[in-house]
């Protein structure tokens, strides 16, 4: 038998700065319990409804899959993960975890610097460093996790589907089971077309993350890069901070990217890079999800006029919201990106474009996505 701990050995020892790691920056669990209890439970529905809609979209993911890999001329590989039809704080719960895996190497990163500068100012002052109680961890990482639970929360209600990357384990294709019945019923068209229409796009971008086995780590690995690069330098915070600020009514008004605001020139030039590869990916994906015609989805004509109307109609809250989360640069990539798309395939068809899929080298550049002759001149010659 044993005897209890003194209330002195019972506290945990202060924890020294030295082993303060990023991931104790963000409380994600809390995050994640936060918005699973802020977000709205979605629009009403008969119990009968709701099966049949869950019911509709693992049958639109499975049906997909052909006509995608048909038109695309790219297959996902056999035994891929089935999709998941989840509610809003299901999704919450992926992407807690998925975004904790993504940016823990960057906010590593950061508490390194921190760390390393804390270092050096506390030895030219002759001084030790600083512990880091575990208390005041956990109050910082709260205070962090109630910011990103608020924005989960919004995110939430706005995804129809999505291609997890899941840096910390295995991708996976959902579906927000919420979030595409109220879509239907805004938009008032048939919710059979419609389900199997979402299902195209998010069919696509699985099919670019498994045929294309080096595309998943080169994102992740290119997202962590530029986010550490972001980060600034412990003696740049305030000036950096007193530049977004400057620069926020601009923001707001839609005349500045938020994504800008946060960049030096060099590093605008790297998030060029990544956001030409997603205009690639989330353009390649609406090509695909209407090219598949009305053969497969009877509607898809109207369903994509609809739809790319309600992309306008955003309301001013929803708009400012947008533009604070960089959405609205978002919103441009399906457009440039699909634009890309086309204009490649008409100059070299669908396995021309597929080139696209080589290597990294062979991805456009942000000069190419607004001028597809020049991808093609540079990769076909």
């Amino acid at each position: 038998m044993t005897s209890s701990p003194t209330p002195a050995e019972a506290r945990p020892p202060e924890q020294p700065a030295d082993d303060l790691h990023g991931s104790a920056l963000v409380d994600w669990d809390f995050a994640a319990a936060a918005a699973s209890r802020l977000v709205p439970p979605g629009p009403k529905a008969a119990r009968g409804e709701i099966e049949t809609l869950v019911t509709e979209l693992r049958s639109a993911g499975a049906r997909a899959v052909d006509p995608v890999a048909t038109t695309a001329r790219l297959s996902t590989p056999p035994g891929t993960p089935p999709a998941l039809v989840v509610d809003r704080p299901g999704w919450i719960r992926v992407n807690a975890a998925s975004m904790g895996a993504m940016v823990a190497p960057v906010l590593d990163d950061v508490v390194a610097r921190k760390r390393e500068a804390d270092r050096v100012k506390a030895e030219a002052a002759g001084k030790t460093l600083a512990t880091v109680g575990p208390t005041m961890q956990k109050v910082g990482s709260t205070i962090t996790g109630t910011e990103v639970a608020g924005m989960l929360s919004w995110l939430s209600t706005k995804v129809l589907g999505q291609y997890d990357l899941a840096p910390q384990g295995t991708p996976r294709l959902m579906f927000v089971a919420p979030n595409i019945l109220g879509a239907e019923r805004e938009l008032d068209v048939d919710p059979t077309d419609f389900r199997l229409w979402v299902a195209m796009h998010e069919e696509t971008h699985r099919v670019q993350f498994t045929a294309v086995p080096w595309l998943r780590e080169h994102v992740i690995s290119q997202a962590r890069e530029i986010g550490t690069a972001l980060m600034p330098e412990p003696d740049q915070v305030t000036q950096r901070l007193t530049e977004v600020l400057a620069k926020l009514p601009g923001v707001l008004r839609g005349d500045v990217d938020i994504t800008q605001v946060m960049a030096t020139p060099a590093q605008r030039e790297k998030l060029a890079e990544i956001t030409a590869v997603m205009s690639l990916l989330e353009g390649h994906a609406d090509v695909v999800m209407d090219e598949v015609g009305p053969q497969v989805i009877p509607s898809v004509a109207q369903i994509r006029a609809r739809f790319t109307e309600r992309r306008k109609g955003a309301g001013n809250v929803d708009k400012i919201l947008r533009r604070l989360l960089g959405m609205e640069a978002k919103m441009r990539q399906y457009k440039d990106g699909a634009a890309f798309v086309r204009g490649v395939q008409e100059h070299v068809g669908v396995d021309g474009f597929n080139q696209v899929w080589s290597s990294p080298e062979t991805l456009p550049l942000p000069t190419e996505i607004v001028d597809p002759a020049a991808w093609v001149a540079r990769v076909h010659g």
